[in-house]
Parts: structure tokens; C-alpha cells; sequence
């Protein structure tokens, strides 16, 4: 474990550096202008390099849910020790995570380092020399259509029915939807009011599904998170985080998408037997949005509806999305068949 250097001298620095790296993270998720939508996400991935940062390596699994991150000052990530440390301990969770999360993680914490540079808080950056993990394209990330409804079919709750039904229905990202608020809604127009990546303020668009279920999911309330845990919010819950009508807390990321990959994994491994179900995988959230865009990509929408549905700058970053699945490529393949015109 690395050791500690001295803490700094307040007087010559300006701001005063947080006493801890706890207190530093959430003075960058704040003072550096990260949205709302995708705060919860930094935060999960910085409390992740927490531990990476004091020679620990993180909790993974069961393991991770309610473990509390360590304490210590933020100066001790200019240890000289460190990077050789960290090196080890990146690589090891590299070779035990998927590379995408891995190098978004990674991506996290050097925007946190560097904006901890800028405040003279700490001189290095011990992720010097940590490379990105290759990433190569998964072509089966959109479920097929069978699949979508097989996922409708499922025995949930009506909170689960209304998140995955807005998720797919409106091509929304997961932390989007998770912090909407009962007044952002326009359920007559059938669409509400987000907070984007970068901050900006826009609107997602559901169909009659999520319009049904709505109703019956918000009840009376006229205010407050709209998917909400089902306990009382613990003390220090964050004001705009607790329903003022019910006294529960936001659902979190994190727990919504423990439930959403629990719920799915007979779904994403039909062949599997019951002993072994709880050691698979299920579905991530996320697989409803990419879903969502590659079935109308399929079905012929054009490239400026997916970029405006999607809410994406550019095509090339739609690309991953607009790629027809394996059963549409099939049906295509089969409908030009000269054999089968000729049954026809």
C-alpha cells in the first residue's frame, strides 16, 4: 500500500485541497460542471479507483454493493510508488472486466486527475503509462425481436415495466430515465424532459406502452423522483434524490441494473439449467437503447431521425447502433431468395 505524503499548505494554494479523496471527488463532480444524469456513473467509477489508488484491489460483484471506499487525502496520489502499483492493479481488473467498462473507468479518473491538477490539489497523474483496452465490436448487443417480447412476458413489478418499457420505447440512456422527476413529464404529448450528457436540456418520446403503465406508476404524486426505491430513503439521502410525498429515495444505476440483469439471465441463457442460472449474466440496460435504435435502423428510419432520437452529434458515433441485426439479416436474405419466390 502506497504511503502517504504530507498534506499541502493551504495558504500558499487556493482552492484548500478536500481532506479526503472522498471529499475531492464530490468537489469534481460539482465544481466541474458533470451533469446530473451522468454523476452517479463518475462517481461509481471513481470510488472504483479509490481503492486502485490506495494498493487495494476494488470489490467486484456482491462484494461491491454497500462496501465503503476507503479514506485517505487526495495528496497521496502524487506517492512516487503509485503508478507502478496502480499499473498492477489496472491490469489484473482489465483481465477481469469488459474492456469497455474498463477503459471508461479509466477515462473517468484521468478527467477527475487532470481537473485536480488544474486546482493545484496534486502535481502527477499516476495513470501515466495505463493503456486502453481494445474493444472489439460486439455485433450482438441489440436483442432480436423475440427476445423484446419474451422480455414483456417477464412476472415484474410495475416500477420494472414502466423503466424497461420507457427505455426501449424512447432509445433514452439508463441514467436519463433514472433521473427523471414526476414533474418533468408530459404524459399527454407522451414525452419528457431530460438532462443530457453534457447538461443540455432535452426531451425523450415514449409510445402507447409506457403511456399506459404511467398512470398507475405515478398515482397521485405531483412531484419527485419517478422511480423510486421501495424502502424509506436512509438520513443524508440528498434532498432532490427523496420523494417529498412518499419519503422514498431514486433508484439508483446501480440497483436497477442488478435487477434488470437478474430478471434476464434465463433470457440471455435459454440453454443453461437452473443450478447454473445465478453464476450467468443477464442483459445489461442498456441493450433496450441500442435495441431500440437498431430495430429502426431495420425498419428503414432515416439517418437524421436516429441521430435526433438517439440525441448522438454524429454519424459515425450512431454507426454501432444503425447495424441490423442478426434476424433482419436473415428475413433479407430469405425474401430474395429465388427458390422461395418461385413457391411463392
Amino acid at each position: 500500500m502506497p504511503t502517504f505524503t504530507p498534506a499541502r499548505n493551504c495558504a500558499a494554494e487556493s482552492p484548500c485541497p478536500p481532506a479526503t479523496y472522498t471529499a475531492a471527488v464530490e468537489r469534481y463532480l460539482t465544481g466541474a460542471g458533470i451533469a446530473k444524469s451522468s454523476a452517479r456513473i463518475y462517481r461509481i467509477s471513481l470510488t472504483t479507483w479509490g481503492w486502485m489508488l490506495t494498493g487495494e484491489a476494488a470489490p467486484t460483484g456482491p462484494a461491491r454493493r454497500g462496501a465503503k471506499p476507503p479514506l485517505f487525502p487526495v495528496a497521496a496520489i502524487d506517492d512516487p510508488v503509485l503508478p507502478e502499483v496502480l499499473a498492477e492493479l489496472a491490469a489484473a481488473r482489465a483481465d477481469a472486466m469488459d474492456a469497455d467498462t474498463v477503459n471508461r473507468e479509466l477515462s473517468i479518473a484521468r478527467k477527475a486527475i487532470g481537473w485536480w491538477q488544474r486546482q493545484g490539489w496534486i502535481e502527477g497523474d499516476p495513470t501515466i503509462g495505463i493503456e486502453r483496452r481494445p474493444a472489439p465490436p460486439d455485433r450482438t448487443k441489440a436483442l432480436a425481436e423475440n427476445q423484446i417480447a419474451a422480455l414483456w412476458r417477464l412476472d415484474v413489478g410495475l416500477r420494472e415495466k414502466t423503466q424497461w418499457k420507457m427505455l426501449y420505447e424512447s432509445a433514452a440512456r439508463a441514467d436519463e430515465v433514472l433521473c427523471l422527476n414526476v414533474e418533468d413529464l408530459y404524459p399527454q404529448d407522451k414525452r419528457g424532459r431530460i438532462t443530457a450528457k453534457g447538461g443540455a436540456t432535452e426531451w425523450i418520446h415514449w409510445q402507447s406502452g409506457t403511456a399506459q403503465l404511467l398512470p398507475r406508476l405515478i398515482a397521485r404524486r405531483t412531484r419527485g423522483p419517478l422511480f423510486l426505491t421501495d424502502r424509506k430513503a436512509p438520513a443524508g439521502t440528498p434532498t432532490l434524490d427523496v420523494c417529498p410525498e412518499t419519503g422514498r429515495a431514486r433508484l439508483s444505476y446501480r440497483r436497477a441494473e442488478e435487477i434488470f440483469e437478474e430478471n434476464t439471465r434465463l433470457l440471455a441463457n435459454p440453454l443453461a439449467s437452473p443450478d447454473d442460472i445465478e453464476d450467468l449474466d443477464g442483459w445489461t440496460l442498456h441493450r433496450l437503447r441500442h435495441s431500440a435504435l437498431t430495430h429502426d435502423a431495420e425498419d428503414g428510419t432515416s439517418t437524421p431521425m436516429l441521430l435526433a432520437r438517439s440525441r448522438h452529434a454524429s454519424v459515425r458515433s450512431l454507426e454501432r447502433y444503425a447495424r441490423p441485426g442478426v434476424d433482419s439479416v436473415a428475413r433479407h436474405v430469405a425474401e430474395r431468395d429465388p427458390a422461395a419466390r418461385r413457391r411463392t
